[in-house]
Protein backbone atom coordinates (compact mmCIF):
# COMPACT_ATOMS: atom_id res chain seq x y z
CA UNK A 1 0.00 0.00 0.00
CA UNK A 2 1.42 3.32 -1.05
CA UNK A 3 1.68 6.00 1.79
CA UNK A 4 -0.77 8.48 -0.20
CA UNK A 5 -3.35 5.55 -0.24
CA UNK A 6 -6.76 5.67 1.63
CA UNK A 7 -7.44 2.65 2.75
CA UNK A 8 -11.53 2.09 2.85
CA UNK A 9 -13.88 -0.31 4.95
CA UNK A 10 -16.84 -0.26 3.63
CA UNK A 11 -20.44 -2.40 3.16
CA UNK A 12 -23.79 -2.26 4.68
CA UNK A 13 -24.43 -0.69 8.70
CA UNK A 14 -24.30 -4.16 10.54
CA UNK A 15 -21.98 -6.05 8.08
CA UNK A 16 -18.60 -6.34 10.15
CA UNK A 17 -17.47 -2.98 9.20
CA UNK A 18 -15.86 -1.95 13.12
CA UNK A 19 -14.54 -5.69 13.56
CA UNK A 20 -12.46 -4.93 10.90
CA UNK A 21 -11.44 -1.73 11.69
CA UNK A 22 -10.12 -3.19 14.87
CA UNK A 23 -8.51 -5.74 12.71
CA UNK A 24 -6.94 -3.31 10.79
CA UNK A 25 -5.92 -1.26 13.78
CA UNK A 26 -4.15 -4.32 15.63
CA UNK A 27 -2.53 -5.04 12.41
CA UNK A 28 -0.38 -1.71 12.11
CA UNK A 29 -2.69 0.39 10.24
CA UNK A 30 -3.60 3.40 11.64
CA UNK A 31 -7.38 4.68 12.19
CA UNK A 32 -9.05 7.89 11.67
CA UNK A 33 -11.81 8.11 13.96
CA UNK A 34 -12.73 10.92 16.26
CA UNK A 35 -13.82 8.61 19.31
CA UNK A 36 -17.94 10.49 19.28
CA UNK A 37 -19.60 7.44 18.98
CA UNK A 38 -18.17 4.93 22.02
CA UNK A 39 -18.51 1.24 22.42
CA UNK A 40 -21.93 -0.04 23.74
CA UNK A 41 -23.72 -3.25 23.81
CA UNK A 42 -24.45 -3.30 20.48
CA UNK A 43 -21.02 -2.71 19.41
CA UNK A 44 -18.46 -3.79 22.25
CA UNK A 45 -15.46 -3.16 20.01
CA UNK A 46 -16.15 0.30 19.52
CA UNK A 47 -17.66 1.78 16.36
CA UNK A 48 -14.39 2.97 15.28
CA UNK A 49 -16.30 6.14 13.05
CA UNK A 50 -15.43 9.93 12.33
CA UNK A 51 -17.96 12.21 11.88
CA UNK A 52 -16.68 14.32 8.49
CA UNK A 53 -17.43 11.19 6.52
CA UNK A 54 -21.16 11.86 6.81
CA UNK A 55 -20.20 15.12 4.92
CA UNK A 56 -17.83 13.83 2.20
CA UNK A 57 -19.92 15.46 -0.19
CA UNK A 58 -20.09 18.91 1.04
CA UNK A 59 -16.27 19.14 2.67
CA UNK A 60 -14.03 16.15 1.19
CA UNK A 61 -10.74 18.31 2.95
CA UNK A 62 -10.35 15.93 5.54
CA UNK A 63 -9.52 13.28 3.16
CA UNK A 64 -5.95 14.39 3.55
CA UNK A 65 -5.48 13.54 6.54
CA UNK A 66 -6.55 9.87 6.02
CA UNK A 67 -3.58 9.47 3.41
CA UNK A 68 -2.06 6.26 4.82
CA UNK A 69 -4.47 5.66 7.46
CA UNK A 70 -7.94 3.41 7.30
CA UNK A 71 -11.37 5.05 7.28
CA UNK A 72 -14.76 3.52 7.85
CA UNK A 73 -17.78 5.01 4.69
CA UNK A 74 -20.71 3.59 4.67
CA UNK A 75 -21.35 1.86 1.51
CA UNK A 76 -24.00 4.16 -0.21
CA UNK A 77 -21.31 6.98 0.89
CA UNK A 78 -18.56 5.74 -1.89
CA UNK A 79 -20.08 7.43 -4.41
CA UNK A 80 -19.05 10.91 -2.66
CA UNK A 81 -15.62 9.96 -2.51
CA UNK A 82 -13.60 12.49 -5.08
CA UNK A 83 -11.72 11.21 -7.85
CA UNK A 84 -8.68 12.70 -6.85
CA UNK A 85 -7.44 10.11 -4.32
CA UNK A 86 -6.45 6.57 -4.33
CA UNK A 87 -8.91 4.07 -2.42
CA UNK A 88 -8.30 0.27 -1.22
CA UNK A 89 -11.38 -0.21 -0.11
CA UNK A 90 -12.47 -3.59 2.21
CA UNK A 91 -15.92 -4.55 1.34
CA UNK A 92 -17.84 -6.41 4.10
CA UNK A 93 -19.83 -8.84 2.88
CA UNK A 94 -22.35 -10.47 5.45
CA UNK A 95 -25.72 -12.63 4.80
CA UNK A 96 -28.33 -10.14 4.58
CA UNK A 97 -30.82 -11.87 7.19
CA UNK A 98 -28.33 -11.57 9.22
CA UNK A 99 -27.75 -7.40 9.10
CA UNK A 100 -31.80 -6.95 9.35
CA UNK A 101 -31.88 -9.56 12.25
CA UNK A 102 -28.61 -7.28 14.01
CA UNK A 103 -30.77 -4.16 12.92
CA UNK A 104 -33.44 -5.28 14.55
CA UNK A 105 -31.80 -5.95 17.69
CA UNK A 106 -30.08 -2.66 18.01
CA UNK A 107 -33.03 -0.84 17.16
CA UNK A 108 -34.98 -2.46 20.00
CA UNK A 109 -32.44 -1.78 22.37
CA UNK A 110 -32.79 1.89 21.25
CA UNK A 111 -36.61 1.68 21.95
CA UNK A 112 -37.04 2.15 18.17
CA UNK A 113 -38.47 -1.29 16.59
CA UNK A 114 -40.50 -1.47 13.75
CA UNK A 115 -41.23 -4.68 14.31
CA UNK A 116 -39.83 -6.61 11.75
CA UNK A 117 -42.47 -5.90 9.22
CA UNK A 118 -40.64 -4.63 6.37
CA UNK A 119 -37.40 -6.88 6.38
CA UNK A 120 -38.59 -8.46 2.90
CA UNK A 121 -38.40 -5.14 1.16
CA UNK A 122 -35.33 -3.73 3.01
CA UNK A 123 -33.76 -7.29 1.99
CA UNK A 124 -35.22 -6.31 -1.56
CA UNK A 125 -33.44 -2.75 -1.22
CA UNK A 126 -30.24 -4.05 0.03
CA UNK A 127 -29.59 -5.98 -2.10
CA UNK A 128 -30.05 -3.67 -5.41
CA UNK A 129 -28.03 -1.54 -3.79
CA UNK A 130 -25.00 -3.99 -3.06
CA UNK A 131 -25.43 -5.01 -7.05
CA UNK A 132 -25.45 -1.32 -8.24
CA UNK A 133 -22.65 -0.43 -6.08
CA UNK A 134 -20.48 -3.27 -6.91
CA UNK A 135 -21.29 -2.32 -10.49
CA UNK A 136 -20.14 0.85 -9.79
CA UNK A 137 -16.67 -0.09 -7.98
CA UNK A 138 -15.78 -2.21 -10.68
CA UNK A 139 -16.03 0.45 -13.16
CA UNK A 140 -13.75 3.17 -10.96
CA UNK A 141 -10.00 3.31 -11.82
CA UNK A 142 -8.81 4.64 -8.47
CA UNK A 143 -10.29 2.12 -6.69
CA UNK A 144 -9.02 -1.06 -5.57
CA UNK A 145 -11.72 -3.15 -3.72
CA UNK A 146 -11.21 -6.63 -1.57
CA UNK A 147 -14.65 -8.16 -1.01
CA UNK A 148 -14.36 -9.54 2.46
CA UNK A 149 -17.58 -11.94 3.78
CA UNK A 150 -18.09 -11.05 7.71
CA UNK A 151 -18.99 -15.12 8.02
CA UNK A 152 -16.18 -16.81 6.38
CA UNK A 153 -13.87 -14.51 8.39
CA UNK A 154 -15.56 -15.79 11.41
CA UNK A 155 -14.97 -19.22 10.42
CA UNK A 156 -11.53 -19.00 8.80
CA UNK A 157 -9.82 -15.97 10.03
CA UNK A 158 -6.27 -16.53 9.63
CA UNK A 159 -6.49 -17.78 5.57
CA UNK A 160 -8.76 -14.24 5.40
CA UNK A 161 -6.44 -12.44 6.86
CA UNK A 162 -3.85 -13.37 4.63
CA UNK A 163 -5.65 -11.98 1.80
CA UNK A 164 -6.07 -8.80 3.70
CA UNK A 165 -2.50 -8.70 4.41
CA UNK A 166 -1.76 -9.30 0.92
CA UNK A 167 -4.34 -6.95 -0.89
CA UNK A 168 -2.96 -4.11 1.76
CA UNK A 169 0.99 -4.63 0.85
CA UNK A 170 1.87 -7.70 2.87
CA UNK A 171 3.12 -5.37 5.84
CA UNK A 172 0.96 -5.69 8.68
CA UNK A 173 0.88 -8.26 11.53
CA UNK A 174 -0.81 -10.85 10.33
CA UNK A 175 -1.24 -12.76 13.76
CA UNK A 176 -2.28 -9.97 15.90
CA UNK A 177 -4.75 -9.16 13.20
CA UNK A 178 -6.32 -12.70 13.56
CA UNK A 179 -6.58 -12.26 16.85
CA UNK A 180 -9.31 -9.93 17.15
CA UNK A 181 -11.88 -12.14 15.43
CA UNK A 182 -14.08 -13.23 18.13
CA UNK A 183 -16.71 -15.73 17.68
CA UNK A 184 -18.83 -14.51 20.69
CA UNK A 185 -19.14 -11.60 18.90
CA UNK A 186 -21.54 -13.38 15.96
CA UNK A 187 -24.69 -12.89 17.52
CA UNK A 188 -27.17 -13.04 14.65
CA UNK A 189 -25.63 -16.00 13.09
CA UNK A 190 -28.47 -17.81 10.76
CA UNK A 191 -28.36 -20.73 9.14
Amino acid sequence: MAMDEIVVVSGLPRSGTSMMMKMLAAGGLTPLTDGQREADEDNVGGYYEFEQVKKVAQDPGWLEEARGKVVKVISRLLYDLPKTYHYRVIFMQRHLDEVLASQQQMLQRRGRADGGGGDAELKRLFQKHLDEIGKWLGEQANFSVLYVNYNEMLSQPDAKVQELVRFLGGTLDAARMSGVVDQQLYRQRQA
